[in-house]
């Protein structure tokens, strides 16, 4: 069974960066896709495999005919990115073939960098974690070399490597993620011979209203691949003011 179904055959996904959310604390890393497809104006060029995922459908966004489904990829022939939107964890069953089933998609797509985003639980925050909630985890086992690529910019920016508590500086070995999801057992299927420039972005939160923190993953991302927001100001979709964490309380229950 294909892991890509286009929905729009005329975009080419050779050369552009992927961008992956993963089920993880919070839905930051949903959030903040969600906050960077509607900002670059992407839309839905195809449907992915929803096998691995719960079952879930939903309207789509704006009213658009047809429905959502849990695994999509949204683009558009003039950006150089493309964004998967994930709207249900994986099935236990499942996680190791979606892993191998996602990271062969990124490979014979030919992608030019592939970028991870990934929540982490913030209770499990160390006192020397506390200078920033973002972080990044680049490939120990990878060959890939993030200078020349739109990844090159986590050389420069301020974000520094995520460690678990008490790892050693010198660990090859990706560092456990609280509350990351799928995020280390990707990461740590990466082979050697992966030539794709590939790094994560994890930020630290907690359950809750988390608007703000995506808003704030959004930013770093466009800082990171150096996207062009019109107006330089993210936009959030129209379905998130139909009631993203529930419709509002009628005021007059309370007088």
């Amino acid at each position: 069974m294909p892991f890509l179904y286009p929905t729009t055959p005329s975009v080419s996904l050779a050369g552009k960066t992927l961008i992956v959310p993963i089920v993880s604390t919070a839905n930051v890393a949903q959030l903040a896709a969600d906050l960077l497809i509607a900002s670059l104006g992407l839309h839905q060029v195809a449907i992915l495999d929803p096998s691995y995922c719960i079952p879930v459908v939903g309207g789509r966004e704006d009213g658009l005919e047809g429905i959502t489904t849990p695994l999509e990829l949204f683009g558009k022939p003039e950006s150089r990115v493309v964004i998967i939107q994930q709207r249900s964890p994986v099935l236990v069953s499942r996680k190791q073939e979606f892993v191998d089933a996602l990271l062969n998609f990124a490979q014979t797509s030919q992608f030019s960098a592939v970028l991870f985003l990934s929540g982490m639980d913030l209770s499990n925050r160390s006192d020397a974690q506390m200078i920033t909630p973002t972080y990044q985890i680049r490939l120990p086992q990878s060959k890939a070399d993030l200078k020349g690529t739109h990844l090159q910019s986590l050389e420069d920016l301020p974000i520094p490597v995520y460690r678990s508590q008490g790892g050693p500086e010198g660990d090859d070995s990706i560092p456990f993620i609280p509350g990351g999801g799928l995020t280390r057992r990707i990461l740590s299927s990466i082979s050697q011979e992966w030539a794709i420039p590939t790094a994560s972005l994890l930020q630290f939160v907690l359950e809750g209203d988390n608007a703000a923190d995506a808003g704030m993953l959004a930013a770093v991302i466009v800082r990171v691949l150096e996207l062009t927001v019109p107006g330089d100001q993210l936009r959030a979709p129209s379905s998130w003011k139909a009631g993203l964490f529930g419709s509002p309380h009628d005021q007059s229950l309370y007088g």
